[in-house]
């Protein structure tokens, strides 16, 4: 089974500004403010930014980044120089097709649109989808090995889905669809990062082609993804290590994880520690890896 983000190359290209590069407080090449929380080690936008003051203006108010400009070659050699070619690469593609409009306008219009402009929001999220695959096409040709794109777009709360499935349907899901599709038919696998309790859109996903889905801890239920739909999809599942957990305990802990999430061999387990004591994660890791590979050599008869 494998342990979730050991098994893999990320690849975030400098090139692409949808944060300030480097990651520190700034503008990226939208015009939104970024603001570094280090509470979370993560960028957030800045309260009260906006690029977008009427969204029945976006098409006057909104500067498309130019493409044609943007040395992603160069950028490509350099990033290809950090992987590792026995591992799969990533393509971190952030700032999803609807996040990214909730940058550029406080929430609460955001979430207005979907009722007052639904004519001009479904222009939007077709355009941002032709940027979104311009501007992957062009990681998938300057950036060497590609196996897939990891896409983030935040569709939730922890109480719920922003939208009813069948807002959800109508706004979203088509502009969504194409730049996954695109993204599929270049052979690349899909993985989605959605925060939220966004269970009750995995149809939708699996209908969009999304191979794996990270559900958010706690707002999620993992046996009920895993006993509904483990086998139509991956789903990495986090495990929270106590501080205090000794080595037999770690042990015990991964052996019950592979034991319940193991059979459909669709679930990654992400191994949570507060790294302060590193020899956790290394616990962790040897027991997944052994009993794992104990365990499905088993299921499978072989050796």
């Amino acid at each position: 089974m494998p342990a979730y983000f050991y098994e893999s190359n990320t690849v975030w290209p400098d090139a692409m500004e949808e944060h300030p590069v480097p990651e520190v407080d700034g503008y990226d090449w939208w015009g939104v403010y970024w603001t570094m929380v280090e509470q979370v080690g993560g960028m957030i936008t800045k309260p009260g930014t906006r690029v977008i003051k009427d969204f029945a203006n976006w098409k006057e108010e909104v500067e498309w980044p130019d493409l044609s400009v943007v040395d992603f070659e160069a950028d490509g050699k350099k990033l290809q120089k950090t992987m590792d070619p026995d591992r799969p690469h990533i393509y971190e593609c952030v700032e999803g097709i609807s996040e990214r409009l909730h940058e550029m306008m406080p929430f609460d219009e955001y979430l207005l649109t979907f009722y007052e402009e639904p004519e001009c929001l479904e222009e939007f999220f077709q355009k941002m989808a032709d940027y979104k695959i311009e501007s992957t096409s062009k990681i998938f040709q300057y950036y060497g090995q590609i196996d897939g794109v990891l896409y983030h777009d935040d569709w939730g709360t922890e109480r719920s889905g922003f939208f009813s499935n069948e807002m959800f349907r109508k706004q979203l899901m088509p502009a969504t669809s194409r730049f996954l599709k695109f993204v599929k038919d270049q052979g690349k696998f899909i993985e989605l990062h959605s925060c939220g309790r966004n269970m009750q859109y995995v149809p939708e996903m699996i209908e969009m082609g999304i191979d794996m889905w990270t559900p958010q801890m706690r707002a999620n239920d993992a046996d009920y993804l895993y006993d509904h739909f483990g086998k139509q999809m991956t789903f990495s599942f986090g495990m929270e290590i106590g501080h205090d957990w000794k080595e037999a305990e770690i042990r015990k802990a991964v052996r019950d994880f592979v034991d319940h999430y193991g059979e459909t061999g669709r679930t990654m387990l992400w191994i949570m520690t507060d790294r302060t004591d590193p020899s956790q994660d290394l616990i962790a890791r040897d027991e997944l890896y052994n009993y794992s590979l104990e365990y499905y050599n088993k299921l499978y008869h072989r050796g």
